[in-house]
This record gives C-alpha cells, sequence and structure tokens, in this order.
C-alpha cells in the first residue's frame, strides 16, 4: 500500500536524519540528551582537549561536571528494560548518537564508566551492583604485550602450531576463596586514570596453569574495586585525538580480592566474555555515527556562509556532490550501528567479530566524512579556531580504538570461515 501526498513536500527529518516518526517518549529522551551533548559535553570537551593530561584528571577538573550532569538526565539502564525491545533499541541508539555527536571522547568515557555495573547486573549479583553504584567504571582487557590476543577464540585457525598461547602481563591465581592479581595492564584502558572501579578480564590460574586443554587461555572477569591494597596507576597518557578522555595503566601487585567478585570463571568465561564484547562494542558505532553527522553538519553551515567563486559554496554543483556524499555516508553509518545493536540485544546467539565490523564501518565511514568537511573548510580547518581539526584528531583513535580496524576485518573473514565450516552460505 502507498499513500500519495497531494502535495510536493521536502521528506520529514529530525535530528538524526530520515527517522521513522518518533514517540513522544522517544522524542523527548532525544531533545534531552541532545541539549546535554550541546550545552555540556561539546563545550566541556573543547575545554579538555586544550588541557593537560593530568589537568584533565585534576580534582577540579569540568571532567567530573559531565557525570554529574549526565545522571540528572535519569537515564540509567533500567529505563531500557521498561520499553518494547525494538523501542529500546532506538532509544539506546539516540542516545548514543547524541553522545558522540556532543564529543567523542566523552561519550566514550560515559559509556566505559557503567560496564562494572552492567556486567554486574547481568549476573544478578546485588553484592557487586552497589559496590559499583555511583563510581566512574573502567574495563580492563589490553596490556602492553597482549593488544589484540585477547579476541581470539580459535587457537587452531589464528596461533601458530605448537606456540604457547599468549598469557599477557596481567595474570590471576584463584586459590579458594581467594584470587590474587600481579600485573599491568595497557596504557589503553579508558577512564583508566580516573576510574574508582574496573571489570579485569584477565588469564588465569585455577591450579592447572594458565592454558586449558584447547590451548586457549583460562579467563577470568571479576569485579575490582580500584582502591584496593596493591593498585597504582600510571600518568594520563598525552594523546592527539579524544583527548577528553583519560586513559592510563593501571599496576596491580599481589592485590587479593574475594572470588565472589568473580564475574565469570574458568568454565563461563568464553561465552559471558563474548556477549559483553557485543554489547559493548556496539557503543562505539553509535558514538561515531554522531561524530559524522556532527562534521556534516558543521560542513552544511560552513557551505552557507562561505563565498568562492562569485557566489556561496552550497551554490556549487560539486559542493553539493560532497555534501550528498558526506550525507549518504552518515545514514548509511546510522543503519549499520543500528542493525548491530539490534543484533546484540536481540539474538540468542550473539558474536563480537560481527559488532566489531559495525565498528569498523561506521569508523571508516566517519573518517571519510570528516575529511570531506575538513577539504571543505579549507585552510580553516588547520586552525584551532574551527572545529573540524578537533574532530580529524578524535576519529583517527576510533580507527585502532576496541581493536584496529584491519585486525577486526580479518576476524570477520575468519567469522565467515568458521561458519562455513559449519554448514553456513553452501551453493
Amino acid at each position: 500500500m502507498i499513500t500519495l501526498k497531494p502535495k510536493l513536500t521536502l521528506p520529514a527529518v529530525g535530528l538524526s536524519g530520515f527517522e521513522t516518526p518518533l514517540t513522544e517518549e522517544e522524542t523527548a529522551i532525544q531533545d534531552s540528551v541532545h541539549r546535554f551533548a550541546k550545552d555540556i559535553l561539546r563545550p566541556v570537551g573543547q575545554k579538555l582537549d586544550k588541557m593537560s593530561p593530568d589537568e584533565v584528571i585534576a580534582s577540579n577538573s569540568p571532567f567530573y561536571e559531565v557525570f554529574a550532569e549526565y545522571a540528572k538526565l535519569g537515564l540509567e539502564p533500567e529505563l531500557l528494560t521498561t520499553l518494547p525491545p525494538e523501542t529500546a533499541i532506538r532509544v539506546e541508539a539516540l542516545i548514543g548518537e547524541e553522545l558522540g555527536w556532543g564529543d567523542a571522547g566523552l561519550a566514550i568515557s560515559l559509556g566505559v564508566a557503567g560496564i562494572p555495573m552492567l556486567l554486574s547486573s547481568a549476573v544478578g549479583k546485588s553484592e557487586l551492583t552497589e559496590l559499583c553504584q555511583g563510581k566512574i567504571g573502567c574495563w580492563i582487557v589490553t596490556q602492553p604485550d597482549r593488544g589484540s590476543d585477547p579476541q581470539i577464540f580459535d587457537m587452531a585457525r589464528e596461533w601458530p602450531e605448537k606456540q604457547p598461547a599468549n598469557i599477557g602481563n596481567l595474570t590471576a591465581k584463584v586459590i579458594g576463596d581467594d584470587i590474587i592479581i600481579n600485573g599491568q595492564s595497557s596504557a589503553w584502558v579508558s577512564n583508566g586514570s580516573v576510574a574508582q572501579i574496573a571489570l579485569a578480564q584477565i588469564v588465569a590460574d585455577y591450579g592447572a596453569g594458565f592454558v586449558g586443554e584447547d590451548g586457549l587461555p583460562n579467563g577470568l572477569s571479576v569485579i575490582v574495586p580500584l582502591d584496593s591494597k596493591g593498585i597504582s596507576k600510571g600518568k594520563p597518557l598525552a594523546k592527539i585525538g579524544q583527548r577528553s578522555l583519560p586513559q592510563g595503566e593501571i599496576y596491580f601487585d599481589d592485590v587479593r580480592l574475594p572470588r565472589r567478585f568473580a564475574i565469570a570463571e574458568k568454565e563461563t568465561y568464553y561465552g559471558s566474555g563474548s556477549s559483553s564484547w557485543s554489547i559493548a562494542g556496539t557503543f562505539m558505532g553509535l558514538n561515531f555515527t554522531g561524530v559524522a553527522r556532527a562534521a556534516f553538519e558543521f560542513a552544511l553551515q560552513y557551505c552557507h556562509e562561505r563565498r568562492q567563486g562569485g557566489r556561496l559554496l552550497i551554490d556549487h554543483q560539486m559542493t553539493r556532490l560532497r555534501l550528498g556524499e558526506m550525507l549518504r555516508r552518515v545514514e548509511a553509518a546510522r543503519a549499520v550501528s543500528r542493525r548491530a545493536l539490534a543484533f546484540a540485544r536481540l539474538s540468542p546467539m550473539t558474536h563480537p567479530y560481527y559488532t566489531a565490523s559495525s565498528k569498523v564501518t561506521v569508523t571508516e565511514e566517519a573518517r571519510i566524512v570528516v575529511d570531506e568537511a575538513f577539504r571543505l573548510f579549507g585552510g580553516n580547518a588547520t586552525t584551532l579556531e574551527y572545529p573540524i581539526e578537533k574532530l580529524v584528531r578524535d576519529v583517527q583513535s576510533a580507527l585502532i580504538e576496541d581493536g584496529e580496524n584491519r585486525v577486526l576485518t580479518m576476524r570477520l573473514g575468519l567469522l565467515a570461515q568458521q561458519l562455513y565450516a559449519e554448514g553456513w552460505s553452501h551453493p
């Protein structure tokens, strides 16, 4: 069935492009998050971008204002559970995009901050949920000599034959009712410099060594209060982009935790870990859809102000072509990020390699859109007076964040190989 319009009109369009009609509740949530992104995230992100890493994490930094103001929005995870699944997915997507539109680094910081709470709630451990309540969280996975290796699930296909598994620089021993952790994380732990609580996913020895019979390292997911004895932190990283996101090492020296703080142990580690990565990986796609949209909007405005060749930039056909390409890529990023979110939330058999592939698509599209905006701004884009140069720096980090894009794409190919071996896509 087709509905015929009596008159030619422009299409319905909103903050996030060509949406099907939003409900009143969806519109209200989107508007409130957009105001927060516009009035708090973007100006605070610009301030933090000009500060040193030590100034960003100082007690008087505007960084902490973001968390206080975000809490006032009342967007707790429980909100989504009260909505029909399809509605919850769209609301989550709208929120993620608006946050990324405001500031990429702060959007990631806000997302990562809730991961320990998210996982504690998922396993129904009220003690851990209370422990995480009101705290800034972080997620410890990578280590100095173990970057993308924690993402390996298939030793036979990915790891050199007869070579021992990579145990890494941060390990745990599980002895009776205790967990003892030693070593250090990588410097790329988002919120690592400011976090009060952590979800750590590390290699563990349960009494028979660090490696299982299948060659995979034995794993442990555990909630770690970062004020525990034996924990210290390195200096926050000085970075070219996402300078509003504090990152830094965390060191463990015979840190002893009760075993009941574990989220997943040997038998359930890989299933739990892949599920959490599948969900957490969707945040990047949503956030960088917002970054791409921000670049497009900056360029669209500039092309209506800047004159060249005797007319406004927007009146040149080539400019319209370039803006059309940018808008097309923003819409494509939005579609891909939402499809991945829906799959991660609704499928009973999720997989992080698929979710990660959507992150690759979105961040690569965002990079192209930001690059085109940079060129449309011309020489002005290279100055600190205009916002484009910050987006250029921020989006470069996304190509490596949560896994380098080519490594993640390789693993999507591996997933295709695995599925084909199980009978998928045979002629």
